[in-house]
């Protein structure tokens, strides 16, 4: 039985987290916490998440909670690195969901698992997406660059950052099948007289509306024919169940900085 903390608990995804630990057989929920100054301070965490009273309030100081914890899961978008060097100084492992990190941060990242942290980032949590983030590089390598690629990515009306996280992962991972470099050959979106599309170009494109949780897809089009990869997440729980996987492997894994590929592992399949 591991111990976990949410970090952002009364946020949509934080509430699912919730949800998912505490129908967990094998965890139970050691804390939730909020910014502060939420009006959500001191509220049940588990009647947050409609789960009823579960004895977990939300509090802001994540220092006293992780004292009772193994792993501290955090899809917030505020103060992540902050929040994982008080989780891993404790002794914590961490599962990182954010999608909207500086490279400047993910260089913090490293250095805190090379100093013995254990954590696991990755912009989508999804075990179908990342099975994609997979088959994208597999395809990208056998079609060769005679194919032109194209992302589309739909979020609900609300998500701030464009192109999502995963979006830009899925373009990364193409880069990487053809030794190109992502600043070079990502195109975002098109207007005006452009002229005729470019050999090495990735398109890519945000669309926002309603309240979709999250759709990706990556087309792959050549002379006559095209061949289209697509997820589509139709609840946060999809992501809740893979940041527990990622607890899960966290419990037995070595200091180091991983993903979903290695949780999954998905890099022993290339």
């Amino acid at each position: 039985m591991f111990r976990v903390v949410i970090v952002g608990a009364a946020g949509r995804m934080g509430r699912r987290l919730v949800a998912n630990v505490l129908d967990a057989a094998d965890c139970e929920l050691a804390g939730a916490t909020e910014i502060v100054g939420s009006p959500f301070l001191g509220s049940d965490a588990g009647e947050l998440a409609g789960c009823g009273h579960c004895g977990v309030a939300v509090g802001d100081d994540l220092a006293a909670a992780v004292k009772n914890a193994d792993v501290v899961i955090n899809f917030s978008t505020g103060g992540v690195i902050e929040a994982t060097r008080t989780a891993t100084s404790a002794g914590c492992a961490a599962v990182i969901g954010t999608t909207a990190l500086e490279d400047g941060e993910k260089r913090q990242l490293r250095q805190m698992a090379d100093q013995g942290a254990r954590i696991v980032f990755a912009p989508n949590m999804s075990v179908g997406v990342n099975l994609l983030f997979h088959l994208c590089r597999e395809v990208a390598g056998i079609l060769g660059e005679d194919y032109d690629i194209e992302v589309i990515e739909m979020h609900h009306n609300q998500k701030k950052d464009a192109p999502s996280g995963t979006a830009v992962r899925l373009a990364e991972v193409i880069c990487e099948a053809h030794d190109w470099e992502y600043d070079e050959v990502v195109r975002n979106g098109r207007a005006g007289l452009v002229g005729a599309r470019t050999r090495n170009e990735i398109g890519m494109h945000a669309l926002r509306g309603g309240d979709v949780v999250g759709d990706h897809t990556v087309i792959f089009a050549t002379g006559g024919e095209r061949l289209e990869l697509t997820h589509k997440a139709s609840s946060r729980d999809t992501f809740a169940r893979g940041a527990l996987r990622a607890a899960r492997f966290l419990m037995t894994a070595e200091a180091g900085l991983y993903d979903m590929q290695d949780v999954l592992n998905l890099r022993e399949r290339k």
